[in-house]
């Protein structure tokens, strides 16, 4: 497995996930785009990838998601064409829905789905003029059952399916593949800055989360699907695959499941 000279941008690529999948497709020889709020962070990354002359830095918050056209002029000029989107920032939520306030509702659509759906449409073009392109999204398996204090986060990885489900079918004759991927509990600091009923961070790490998939295992596998274009791809412990499984044939039974989960 390779991605010898395919030009990957990837988004939330500071930590976490993105982090290590930039390690990874580094170690897999592709060039990069890594973008994030953060530069400094941005510029840590770089230096711990295999190939960090073939890696470039372009700073973008998704929350200003008005503002992204003019990144996606800035990304293709790097290396002149991109061949995939990595679609993997984003924010979490740690609140009940009715301790949320709606401005914090807005801000975690806003990052989530807005922000992630601009950056798309506006490289969207660009996929269609070379007939070739590939969107990756990380969503969650939360975008396929709701859980307990994530009703806001919830909504917006849903929204994500509904989405790109609809762009998939509508661009599949412009050689457009998507890739949704679905993440259950990963070992990163997700948890300690997701976002509470008032719009603070958590800053507590869930124990779920510490105990989650090494982010670095997770790459691995995510960089596979990546590289044989999945549709869809649960990279999850066993509890959540079954999670997503009970909801479709059995939902009843997951309904009372989940009623049974911790809201404290």
């Amino acid at each position: 497995m390779s991605f010898n000279n395919k030009v990957i941008w990837i988004t939330g690529a500071s930590s976490g996930i993105g982090k290590h999948l930039a390690i990874e497709c580094s170690n897999l020889n592709a060039k990069l785009i890594l973008s994030s709020r953060n530069l400094d962070s941005l510029k840590a990354v770089k230096a711990l990838c295999k190939n960090p002359d073939n890696i470039k830095l372009i700073t973008l918050d998704l929350e200003n998601y008005t503002t992204l056209e003019t990144k996606v002029t800035e990304a293709i000029s790097c290396y002149g064409s991109i061949d995939i989107l990595v679609n993997n920032g984003g924010i979490s939520q740690r609140s009940l829905a009715k301790e949320t306030s709606v401005e914090v509702d807005k801000r975690i659509m806003d990052i989530n789905y807005l922000g992630t759906i601009a950056l798309t449409k506006a490289l969207l073009p660009h996929f269609i003029k070379q007939q070739n392109g590939h969107f990756v999204v990380t969503t969650s398996i939360v975008g396929k059952i709701g859980t307990p204090l994530r009703s806001s986060y919830a909504a917006s990885k849903h929204a994500l399916h509904g989405f790109f489900d609809s762009l998939r079918a509508e661009t599949h004759k412009d050689n457009i593949a998507v890739t949704l991927v679905c993440p259950g509990f990963v070992n990163t600091n997700i948890s300690l800055n997701a976002l509470t009923g008032n719009g603070k961070a958590q800053n507590k790490m869930d124990t779920a989360t510490k105990n989650g998939i090494a982010p670095e295992r997770f790459a691995q596998l995510m960089a596979k699907a990546i590289y044989k274009k999945k549709q869809e791809v649960y990279i999850a412990g066993f509890k959540e695959k079954l999670g997503v499984y009970t909801k479709r044939f059995f939902p009843k039974l997951l309904s009372k499941m989940i009623r049974k989960l911790s809201v404290t």
